[in-house]
């Protein structure tokens, strides 16, 4: 199935903390923080939540199209989209401007202080749906620039494409009238915790409210695994547990891979949610957001040694 992944491309820089924030950020004084992290590690990553769940979805057996605006330092990252086999003819390049960059640092508790130069993704309004030729029977609109995913999900979801909507890390720039813009009419919304009750916030709604105004809501819950609220049920999806804790960069990303492939196979949303939980505890054992070796059938082989029982 072809599936239309708008969002952002991005070059990643991790960065570890070798010790907690909590112990270094005074509360009484955070109304003027001026603290320092001193690093030990560096390294620079292919990222951006649409590359992330695009890379992901190929993993899995799927055929993402990536809808995006990059610079003129994209070279190194197209070659890594085509040794992938990941289409980008929706990629849209502008010369003049940077591909966005996200830098982060995470401390021993895996809590998390990012940065984002926004760079030529402030202008992927200009790469609009219409300019996709291919046809697209499931999209995911995700963290962008403002304008793109507002119009982005307008017209995916007017041309009848079952739209699942995904602002993360754009959700400070969206306002009410915004996100309620994104929620009416898609086929669900995806979020974490904090997230969710950022939207609750913003728009003043209360959680049922929101739930009747999308197909689905989908919240991730960290080591209470994730809820799923679809046709009136909450579909409780248990967390699993990764060999090892590497890095959480980029985990909701090959979750929403997850959930998405399941989708496309036509599987319940409780499957479909167990391969989310699936994707996202491969993705925190290892370093980097597109590193993670697997293909579908050791993937269904783990399933079943989780769950107990067949991807079906």
């Amino acid at each position: 199935m072809s599936i239309l992944v708008s969002g952002s491309l991005a070059l990643d820089h991790l960065m570890v903390f070798p010790d907690r924030f909590k112990d270094h950020i005074l509360p009484e004084k955070i109304h003027m923080l001026n603290v320092s992290f001193n690093i030990d590690t560096l390294e620079t990553h292919f990222g951006g939540v649409a590359g992330n769940i695009a890379y992901n979805l190929r993993l899995l057996g799927q055929d993402p199209l990536i809808l995006a605006t990059v610079g003129n330092d994209f070279g190194p990252y197209a070659a890594h989209l085509d040794r992938c086999d990941i289409r980008r003819s929706a990629i849209h390049v502008i010369d003049e401007l940077r591909t966005a960059q996200g830098f982060v640092t995470t401390d021993l508790d895996d809590n998390q202080i990012w940065a984002f130069y926004v760079g030529a993704m402030g202008r992927a309004h200009e790469n609009p749906v219409s300019s996709v030729e291919e046809s697209i029977e499931l999209a995911i609109v995700s963290s962008d620039g403002r304008e793109a995913m507002i119009e982005h999900a307008r017209e995916l979801k007017g041309r009848g494409v079952p739209t699942y909507v995904d602002p993360s890390h754009a959700l400070p720039i969206l306002d009410k009238d915004d996100l309620l813009g994104l929620i009416d009419g898609s086929a669900g919304y995806v979020v974490n915790d904090y997230e969710w009750s950022l939207t609750l916030e913003k728009t003043g709604c209360t959680e049922s409210e929101l739930i009747q105004r999308t197909g689905a809501v989908i919240i991730t819950l960290g080591e209470k695994g994730s809820v799923i609220h679809h046709a009136g049920d909450e579909i409780r999806i248990p967390m699993v547990r990764a060999a090892d804790v590497v890095d959480p960069t980029g985990c909701g990303d090959a979750y929403r891979a997850g959930l998405l492939a399941g989708l496309a196979r036509g599987l319940p949303f409780e499957t479909a949610g167990r391969m989310a939980s699936l994707m996202g505890a491969l993705q925190v054992a290892v370093g980097g957001t597109q590193s993670l070796a697997i293909d579908s059938d050791a993937f269904e082989a783990r399933y079943q040694q989780e769950f107990g029982t067949a991807i079906s």
